[in-house]
């Protein structure tokens, strides 16, 4: 029988299996179609990507959570929310073809009617999936979770996670992009992808769903606690997408499309780590309910390894945007180093922000969860509309600034919770901010003389690796040892 930390730390293995995978696959392929296309054409999808989040998570309205904080799930429970779910998608997706002109004339362009009936097919499909993917959630199927997201498990034990999906999908925008098919490609890719997802999430869940004796029953006794969950999702979409929301109506497509890409590689980075921690914080959390002061102590592991792999992460890639930017997809996009630099910090607060919340939700305050949300939000939108004419750079420097400063706001309330306060916050994540930052400026200056790009990115690269790495050591930090000792169990 596995204990939890056994568990735990397979999950962060196959968490990072199935992330790390998917973002090397999507960093080769976003390299390909960032040459092929326009920043105009990534600007067109940005300006609709709100909408299809928004309507997804109200599709799911929060049940996938729901379910998990539930202590022993039935099938029925299942049944109900996935019903619900087909219910829901389709009535949102008829609305949605027909407010597609009112989007159009926001952002003043009729081009965006027929790519949002187009995109926003994805609603559908995804809807097929969530009571698969909760089931698989719920019961901490971190190897089956990984392997749903695209391939199963191999002989070797290594899953590819995500590959079938990301793969396939890539091919064929690069093959429409290739062919002319421009903002239609990325609609299309992501269409394929939800696909297959959604068809692996079937394949390695063994739950299924029931035509005889559905009931709505199940829903409505979650659905005070997914209400809120649901609210705050969209606040969170809202939230993370905010400057694509104002940009796309306040300037051109084409700076829409350079901010977004910007955005786009800096999620790539922190989905990294946010992905490898989020599978398996919250049902952890949950089933350490009643022993707080265990609760804690393995809380406070994991903002550790959050923090420890983060900040060098985010901030390392922040280092060698430029020169990365301009090897991997051209001049045209360097508007979008500079965006990137910024975004980094703001990137490298981002998991430990999901992980305050999954603590907060695991103590089943939702309501204190969607109000830290909300409000954040409001702020954001506020700030965004009084200093938009002073041009995109300021806008994204307040937005970095407004989540930096929010992880406060987080702590207040995770403190009340648990009584996990400032000091611990400060001696669980700021040596790890502060030995990345001293690493990467003295990276920086120590590489500023090289002249050639590709020879400052791989110089830039392997020397802030191995200060960090030396720094650590040198430190004996124990969270190195507990993750080499791991690997050299799994090698074994």
């Amino acid at each position: 029988m596995e204990t939890l930390k056994e568990k735990t730390a397979k999950g962060l293995l196959w968490g990072g299996l199935n992330s790390g995978v998917q973002q090397v696959v999507g960093l080769a392929f976003g390299i390909v179609l960032g040459r092929l296309l326009a920043p105009s054409d990534y600007g067109m999808m940005a300006m609709i990507s709100i909408f299809s989040l928004v309507a997804t998570a109200l599709q799911d309205s929060g049940f996938r959570t729901a379910l998990t904080n539930l202590k022993d799930p039935r099938p029925e429970d299942y049944n109900s929310v996935f019903w619900f779910n087909i219910i829901v998608a389709t009535t949102l997706y008829t609305l949605l073809f027909f407010a597609a002109p009112l989007i159009g004339d926001y952002y003043h362009t009729e081009r965006v009617v027929p790519l949002c009936r187009y995109a926003f097919l994805s609603i559908i499909i995804a809807s097929l999936g969530t009571a698969q993917s909760a089931y698989l959630f719920k019961h901490l199927k971190a190897k089956q979770q990984a392997a749903a997201g695209g391939i199963p498990a191999i002989p070797s034990h290594a899953c590819v996670a995500g590959a079938i999906a990301v793969i396939t999908s890539s091919l064929v925008g690069v093959g429409m992009a290739f062919a002319g098919a421009a903002y239609w490609s990325l609609a299309t890719q992501g269409l394929v992808y939800v696909s297959i997802n959604t068809f692996f999430q079937w394949h390695f869940s063994p739950w299924r769903p029931t035509i005889h004796g559905i009931s709505f029953a199940p829903v409505r006794r979650m659905f005070r606690f997914s209400c809120k969950i649901l609210a705050t999702t969209i606040m969170t979409h809202v939230n993370n997408n905010v400057l694509n929301i104002l940009l796309g109506h306040y300037f051109s497509p084409r700076d829409t499309g350079n901010y977004n890409q910007a955005y786009q590689w800096n999620t790539k980075c922190y989905s990294l780590v946010q992905s490898m921690v989020a599978q398996v914080a919250q049902p952890v959390l949950v089933s350490l309910g009643n022993e707080p002061d265990r609760q804690t102590d393995v809380f406070r592991k994991m903002m550790r390894f959050t923090a420890f792999i983060a900040f060098p992460l985010l901030l390392g890639f922040g280092l060698v945007a430029k020169e990365f930017i301009v090897i991997a997809i051209g001049e045209k996009w360097l508007a979008s180093a500079e965006l990137i630099q910024i975004l980094c910090i703001a990137g490298a607060t981002m998991p430990i922000a999901t992980l305050f919340s999954n603590m907060i939700i695991s103590k089943g305050k939702s309501g204190t969860f969607f109000w830290c949300t909300f409000s954040l939000g409001v702020v954001q939108i506020a700030t965004m509309m009084l200093i938009w004419q002073q041009g995109i750079v300021r806008m994204v420097q307040a937005y970095t600034i407004l989540n930096v400063l929010w992880l406060g706001v987080w702590l207040f309330f995770v403190r009340r919770l648990t009584g996990y306060g400032f000091r611990m916050f400060f001696c669980d994540v700021m040596p790890f901010a502060l030995t990345a930052t001293a690493v990467m400026t003295a990276t920086h200056y120590a590489t500023q003389p090289i002249e050639n790009l590709w020879l400052l990115l791989l110089t830039r690269f392997v020397l802030a690796v191995a200060l960090y790495y030396v720094v650590m050591k040198v430190a004996r930090v124990k969270i190195l040892a507990e993750c080499e000792q791991f690997v050299r169990r799994r090698k074994k």
